[in-house]
C-alpha cells in the first residue's frame, strides 16, 4: 500500500551528513509542505499549504545549517504533516488531521482504514525505520548519540499571541533540555512551552531516544524569527553554539 501512496516518488526520509560522527543527531519531522501526488492538494488552496498547518516554517533551513555547522547527521521528513504527521503514532487522532488549528482539511475527512494504512505504511513506517537504522549503525560502531528534534511554532495560535521565542521540550528525561536552557539566558526561552508532553508532541523522541536511553530534547523556534534567511542563520548559529557546548 505504501508504494501505491507514493507511486514512483521518493521515500519520506532524507538523510544529510549520514556518516558523520558527531554525538549529535538531528531530526526534523515537519520539514516540508510537499504532498504525495496521489493525495493532490487534500482540497486545500496553495496559500493554505504555505501556512504552519502544513509544515514547520524555517525548521528545515535551521536544521540544515546546524547540521553543517556541527557536522552532525540530520534526518528530514520529505512530506507534509497533513499527509502524515511523523511525530504522532498511528493511533493518534491528529496523525492525519481532519482539522488543523482552525482549518478543515477536506482530503483527510472520513478516511477509510485502507487509506489510513497506506499513509502509515508509505510515510510513517519508513521514516521511523530510517531513524532506527541510523541509530542502530551508530550503536554498532560504539558512537555516543544525543537526539535533538528541530521544530517551529506559529506566533499566533487560535487567536492567541505567543511571546516566547524558544521552547525546549522534554518528557520523561529532562536532563538535556535543562542543560540546554542554561545556554539561552539572553532569549525568552521556556521549558515545555508552547507545547509539552501532555500535547503528544514528543512521540519521536520517546520512540527513539527514551527507549534507547539516549539524551534527547525538542527545540521549538517561533517561526516569524526564522521565516527568512538572516533569521535562519542567526538562530542556527545561536542554537548550534549551545548544542556544541552540550556534548563537549
Amino acid at each position: 500500500m505504501g508504494k501505491t501512496l507514493l507511486r514512483e516518488e521518493e521515500g519520506p526520509a532524507v538523510l544529510v551528513n549520514e556518516t558523520r560522527t558527531s554525538p549529535l543527531v538531528l531530526i526534523c519531522e515537519h520539514a516540508s509542505n510537499r504532498l504525495p501526488k496521489s493525495l493532490g492538494s487534500l482540497g486545500l488552496n496553495p496559500e493554505d499549504l504555505t501556512r504552519h498547518i502544513a509544515w514547520d516554517i524555517g525548521a528545515e533551513a535551521v536544521a540544515r545549517l546546524i547540521s553543517g555547522r556541527l557536522d552532525a547527521p540530520l534526518i528530514l521528513q520529505r512530506y507534509s504533516r497533513l499527509a502524515y504527521d511523523c511525530n504522532r503514532p498511528p493511533e493518534a487522532h491528529d496523525a492525519m488531521p481532519g482539522l488543523s488549528e482552525v482549518f478543515t482539511i477536506p482530503g483527510n475527512q472520513n478516511l477509510s482504514p485502507a487509506q489510513k494504512l497506506a499513509r502509515i505504511e508509505g510515510i510513517y513506517r519508513p521514516f521511523h525505520a530510517a531513524v532506527s537504522r541510523l541509530l542502530d549503525q551508530r550503536a554498532a560502531a560504539g558512537q555516543p548519540t544525543l537526539l535533538v528534534s528541530i521544530h517551529s511554532f506559529t506566533p499566533v495560535y487560535k487567536g492567541k499571541r505567543r511571546t516566547l521565542e524558544l521552547g525546549i521540550l522534554h518528557d520523561r528525561q529532562p536532563g538535556l533540555a535543562v542543560r540546554l536552557m542554561a545556554g539561552f539566558a539572553d532569549v525568552d526561552a521556556r521549558l515545555n512551552e508552547p507545547y509539552g508532553p501532555q500535547d503528544g508532541v514528543l512521540h519521536t523522541l520517546n520512540l527513539h531516544g527514551a527507549t534507547r536511553g539516549l539524551d534527547h530534547a525538542m527545540i521549538e523556534i517561533r517561526n516569524d524569527l526564522i521565516s527568512h534567511a538572516p533569521g535562519q542563520k542567526a538562530w542556527a548559529e545561536k542554537i548550534g553554539a549551545v548544542l556544541d557546548v552540550s556534548f563537549q
